[in-house]
């Protein structure tokens, strides 16, 4: 990527203008010397945190932390700051995920097993890639006035042991943390369920503040975003029926406890 290049051939021109070997900064700035090659060469997308502290050891004057509004747009993929960008602007959230922890409530942990395993294999590079997009999403839990936002999962979801057990358990903590805060309500679908809404797929409702609204499912419109009141109906009804057959969030942070208890 054009941006990235530039960026790393600009620390690199910075910390040779200095004096300074890649070793040396490497110290200085608490990263490896194999990983600061890989800046400057622009084979790596540098941390915000990492520009920061090379500007500071470098004296560079801001000239280098000014780049992380530059890279923060290559560090994610489009579609991921997209909708990064309509969840930062939804009043009230929606959410259903049948196959994993939704992407909103897992932990930087969980996120990167998930990654890890897909097949064929992601480069470490877009592995941290994408841990770092689904974290940076979780600015909406950090929104004042705070959208209302509400979770549904699937029981099963809340039993995989992705990652290792001790993963499980630090995503189980995460989920009743999350579902303390007064804007956030989590429900889980137990499995014993002889009824369930969402068989045709996940559901994604974000509204906004002037009443328009988009949503997304694979049962409705092949999984395009949707806007039409029709298509919004539809997939509002579903999720509502999903709500009403999962259990309540009281009993759900209760199911939640036991099932940390358990693993």
């Amino acid at each position: 990527m054009a941006v990235v290049a530039t960026v790393g051939r600009q620390l690199k021109l910075r910390r040779e203008a200095v004096g300074m070997r890649a070793a040396e900064f490497g110290v200085a700035v608490g990263y490896g010397e194999d990983l600061i090659y890989k800046i400057e060469g622009g084979k790596r997308i540098p941390r915000p945190e990492y520009l920061d502290k090379a500007d500071e050891v470098l004296g560079a004057g801001g000239l280098l932390s000014a780049m992380k509004e530059d890279v923060a747009k290559v560090r994610y993929p489009k579609k991921v700051r997209d909708l990064a960008k309509m969840e930062a602007k939804a009043v009230e959230l929606q959410l259903y995920d049948p196959l994993n922890i939704h992407g909103l409530l897992q932990t930087p942990e969980y996120a990167r097993s998930l990654l890890l395993m897909r097949r064929p294999a992601y480069t470490q590079d877009v592995v941290e890639q994408g841990v770092a997009a689904r974290v940076a999403r979780k600015s909406v839990f950090e929104r004042d006035p705070a959208p209302e936002l509400s979770f549904v999962q699937d029981e099963w979801t809340l039993r995989r042991p992705l990652g290792g057990r001790m993963v499980l358990r630090r995503q189980l903590e995460h989920l009743l943390e999350i579902g303390q805060l007064r804007n956030v309500e989590v429900q889980v679908m137990p499995m014993g369920r002889e009824e369930h809404a969402g068989v045709a797929g996940g559901i994604e409702v974000l509204k906004f503040e002037d009443g328009s609204a988009v949503g997304r499912s694979p049962g409705v419109a092949n999984g395009r975003p949707v806007s039409e009141p029709r298509d919004l109906r539809i997939l509002e009804l579903r999720y509502g029926i999903i709500r009403a057959q999962a259990l309540t969030p009281r009993e759900s942070m209760a199911f939640i406890e036991q099932l940390l208890g358990e693993t």
